[in-house]
């Protein structure tokens, strides 16, 4: 691993999710100003999914689907964002993935901090969540690096068993 990573988020926005649902990365790249690796493609789902919710609610649409990116040279090293707006509670969920190339060199460490420190600055969130499969230690072990708490378990339909943690941000802010 290498020392601390510095990265950017920045939302894809509906239209560059119609460019990768249609398969055209050289738009998406276009539309976003970054030049997105072909991984992004693999994902198809996940953009498709995405541009479904921004339809149904235009006003998700800097709360999901975030390029990941190191800050000195805008290298895209992987996705993130929140599964939508903040709930009725304050709650937000992250969602996070590096690249394979980038793994175990402080990424997903990075990512996770710039989300965290979003989520403190925004008045509207008071908890930040976060699903993990149990089977994946990798992210476990960079979770356990903020002071997440775990909180349950949940069956998702689609990934499976997984672990539910929280951090409540309203108590890390100033009055809190």
């Amino acid at each position: 691993m290498t020392g601390p990573q510095h990265v950017i988020l920045t939302p894809i926005g509906t239209a560059g999710l119609r460019a990768l649902v249609s398969g055209n990365l050289a738009e998406a790249s276009r539309i976003t100003g970054f030049d997105l690796p072909e991984e992004y493609l693999t994902a198809s789902w996940l953009w498709q999914l995405r541009l479904e919710q921004l339809e149904e609610r235009p006003a998700d649409e800097p709360w999901v689907a975030w390029i990941a990116a190191r800050a000195d040279d805008r290298r895209v090293i992987g996705r993130s964002g929140f599964h939508g707006a903040p709930n009725a509670d304050g709650m937000v969920e992250l969602s996070y993935a590096v690249s394979p190339e980038f793994r175990r060199q402080g990424f997903a460490t990075a990512i996770l901090g710039e989300i965290v420190e979003r989520a403190r600055r925004h008045p509207d969130i008071r908890v930040l969540r976060a699903t993990i499969s149990p089977d994946n230690p990798a992210s476990l072990a960079t979770l356990m690096k903020f002071p997440f708490r775990h909180v349950g378990e949940q069956m998702d339909e689609i990934d499976g068993l997984e672990l539910i943690y929280e951090l409540p941000v309203d108590e890390t802010r100033p009055g809190g």
